[in-house]
């Protein structure tokens, strides 16, 4: 859009997510780089982040839902791209026809993609996911040599070609964590057993953002990078994001809509949980949880306005909270950061994720639909 809105925005660096896909390329210079754009791009726009990872040498997008990898091809955007979280009676055909990459954990997924790429006349491209302890999705050890075995079967009679193996990190955030060695030597057997078979993969692949940055052993062939690609610690035992050479691309700022002063032990907001000490003045902030800011943050989550940190006074409400300027100043039209980058001396998403007792995954990517993203060198 060409014009600010007035109310509440995010503002998107797309050149913090440039440097920051170069920075993660950095430290897996053997490796491709997939950029993971699933849930909107963690709430900063999937096309437009697209774009700028592929133009800082991304060499896979990777998605959560199919409707979100053939909304990138509907938006032209052309590269490889895996979609993993498949149910029964899913847009296989639509998927096998856009050329992208499908995953497979059970045999159901097989025969489901199977049908479709005989309906389509075409080669689907699936690529096989191994439990290797996560427990989530992918193919336990058990089944793994009937999933195998059918698999390359498939791609004998031409309508599928295996190209990948990849699993998923459960503990990756906690180095030293007993489980990533034992989910390494789990891929490494699995992805050995596969390839005796005859699967010949592109890929292979496991590491997440947290592996990407302290596992090189990890590596393989390609790292998946999600958070980290938006410039957010992917957790805080690894360090803030400028220790990790990232920058966040996501400021969310908002408009101070109203100025006023109130009186000694004068309720804020529903329940009265902050009452005024003194005389004070408040300033009303114009977004809440309807916009995805987090109402577990009531009291805590900190604001730049008025040149100075503060924080929520009282509970965050659907489409507002206050802040208490306790003896500062600030004008209606001011602007407030709700979050930012600590480098300009904004509060973080870091900063909400400890106020609302969360993960900063969830404080970018819970910003609602009803917030305008601005692109910043688009």
């Amino acid at each position: 859009m060409n014009e600010t809105p007035t109310r509440v925005y995010a503002e998107i660096d797309l050149d913090a997510v440039r440097a920051n896909v170069r920075a993660l390329r950095e430290r897996a210079p053997r490796s491709g780089l997939m950029a993971v754009v699933k849930a909107d791009a963690y709430g900063h726009g999937a096309v437009a982040c697209a774009k700028a990872a592929q133009e800082a040498g991304a060499s896979w997008l990777g998605t959560a839902t199919p409707e979100e990898a053939l909304a990138l091809r509907a938006a032209g955007i052309e590269g490889p791209v895996l979609c993993w979280l498949w149910t029964p009676g899913g847009p296989w055909r639509e998927a096998v026809e856009a050329g992208i990459d499908v995953s497979v954990s059970a045999m159901w997924a097989l025969d489901e993609v199977r049908e479709a790429a005989r309906a389509a006349g075409l080669t689907a491209r699936i690529q096989l996911k191994a439990d290797t302890g996560l427990g989530r999705g992918g193919c336990q050890p058990a089944d793994w040599e009937a999933l195998v075995g059918a698999a390359v079967a498939a791609q004998s009679e031409g309508t599928v070609k295996v190209t990948g193996v990849w699993s998923h990190f459960a503990c990756a955030d906690e180095p030293g964590h007993p489980s990533i060695q034992l989910q390494l030597t789990a891929f490494r057997d699995m992805l050995g057993y596969a390839e005796k078979e005859g699967v010949e993969p592109e890929v292979r692949h496991i590491a997440n953002s947290p592996a990407t940055l302290t596992l090189p052993e990890a590596h393989f062939d390609l790292v998946r990078c999600g958070l980290a690609v938006y410039g957010v610690s992917p957790a805080p035992e690894l360090g803030t994001p400028a220790q990790l050479g990232l920058r966040p691309a996501m400021a969310l700022k908002a408009c101070v809509a109203l100025v006023k002063t109130v009186p000694a032990g004068h309720g804020v907001s529903y329940g009265h949980h902050y009452v005024t000490e003194r005389e004070t003045t408040l300033a009303l902030i114009p977004a809440g949880y309807a916009d995805g800011i987090p109402r577990q943050a009531s009291g805590l989550g900190p604001v730049l306005v008025g040149g100075r940190i503060r924080h929520v006074a009282g509970r965050v409400a659907m489409d507002q909270f206050v802040v208490d300027l306790d003896g500062g100043h600030a004008e209606v039209g001011d602007e407030a950061v709700i979050f930012g980058d600590a480098e300009r001396g904004e509060p973080t998403a870091e900063d909400w994720a400890r106020a609302a007792h969360t993960i900063g995954y969830e404080i970018v990517t819970r910003i609602g639909g009803r917030v305008p993203r601005v692109y910043l060198n688009g």
